[in-house]
C-alpha cells in the first residue's frame, strides 16, 4: 500500500458520518468583505451677516446683534387699504342722505340721481327775433328755456326746469317781489298733497327757492334758485319755474321788480 493511499475503511468511515455532524458542512458561507469609508463631516457654512436692522428689530435684535446696543423703534407696518378703520370716521358723522329734499320736488325716496347737465343749458347769447320789448322775461316752457331780450335782437337764454304734467301754465304776469335767500313756506295746495312737508324753511343753501327769488303777480309762482341743479332742463316742479343758483343771481341782478314776464 502506498504510502499516500488513505485505507478503504478511513474512506468509509468519513462517507458514513452525517452532515449535521460534519463541522464542515454547517460553516457560514462567507460574503466578500465590506470597507468601510471613515465619512468627514462638512465644514459648516457661513452665511454673510444680516445687515443690521433685518432681524426683526425689537428685543429679538437686541438678543442676537452682539452689539449691546437697544432695540430700534418697531417699524410701522402700513396699513391695508381694503381694511376700512373703524375708528378713522370717529369725531363726525358722514353727510346724510336727505330724503326730505327729494320729497319736496316729488321723488319717492332719497335724492335721484344726479346725471351731467345738458351743456345747451348753460347760459349763452343768443340771436332773438320775437316781437317782445327789451327788457322783458319770455319762458319757453315746451324747450326749457328762459330769454332775457336785450338790445340790438339779442336775448341771453338761461336753462330751466318747469312744472310736471299737470302743474305746467301759460300766460303773463310781472315781477312783483324780489328776495335773496327766501324763506320757504309751501302753500296749502302743496301741503294738502304733501302733509309731511315742513310749514316753514329758512333760507340758505339746503333751502328749495335756492339763492334768489322773483315772484310772480299775486300767483304763487316764482322763478327762483335751486340746491338741485341736475334737474335743469326737465319737467319736475309744482309750477314754479327754477334755475341754477348762479344762474337765477345774474338773472336777478339785471331785472328789476315791474319787469314784464311771458310764459308760454
Amino acid at each position: 500500500m502506498s504510502r499516500h493511499t488513505l485505507p478503504l475503511a478511513v474512506i468509509s468511515m468519513f462517507a458514513a458520518v452525517p452532515a449535521a455532524a460534519n463541522p464542515f458542512a454547517s460553516a457560514p458561507q462567507l460574503s466578500a468583505p465590506r470597507v468601510y469609508v471613515q465619512q468627514v463631516e462638512p465644514a459648516p457654512q457661513r452665511y454673510a451677516a444680516a445687515p443690521r436692522g433685518a432681524m426683526g428689530g425689537g428685543f429679538i435684535e437686541f438678543l442676537f446683534n452682539s452689539t449691546g446696543e437697544m432695540p430700534r423703534a418697531r417699524r410701522a407696518v402700513p396699513a391695508d387699504p381694503y381694511v376700512r378703520d373703524p375708528n378713522a370716521n370717529r369725531g363726525y358723522e358722514p353727510e346724510p342722505v336727505l330724503a326730505s329734499r327729494g320729497s319736496i320736488y316729488g321723488y319717492p325716496g332719497a335724492e335721484p340721481a344726479r346725471p351731467a347737465m345738458d351743456p345747451r343749458y348753460l347760459p349763452q347769447t343768443v340771436n332773438y327775433d320775437g316781437s317782445h320789448a327789451p327788457g322783458t322775461i319770455v319762458v319757453d316752457t315746451p324747450n326749457k328755456f328762459l330769454y332775457l331780450v336785450e338790445e340790438g335782437g339779442k336775448a341771453k337764454r338761461y336753462g330751466i326746469g318747469v312744472g310736471r304734467p299737470g302743474f305746467t301754465w301759460a300766460g303773463v304776469k310781472s315781477v312783483t317781489r324780489k328776495a335773496e335767500w327766501p324763506d320757504w313756506v309751501p302753500p296749502p295746495e302743496m301741503l294738502q298733497r304733501r302733509p309731511d312737508l315742513p310749514r316753514h324753511m329758512a333760507g340758505g343753501p339746503d333751502n328749495p327757492l335756492g339763492a334768489r327769488a322773483m315772484y310772480l303777480g299775486s300767483s304763487l309762482y316764482r322763478i327762483h334758485g335751486s340746491n338741485e341743479p341736475w334737474t335743469i332742463g326737465t319737467a319736475v316742479s309744482s309750477g314754479c319755474i327754477r334755475m341754477r343758483n348762479e344762474d337765477v343771481m345774474d338773472l336777478y341782478s339785471r331785472v328789476k321788480v315791474g319787469t314784464k314776464v311771458v310764459v308760454i
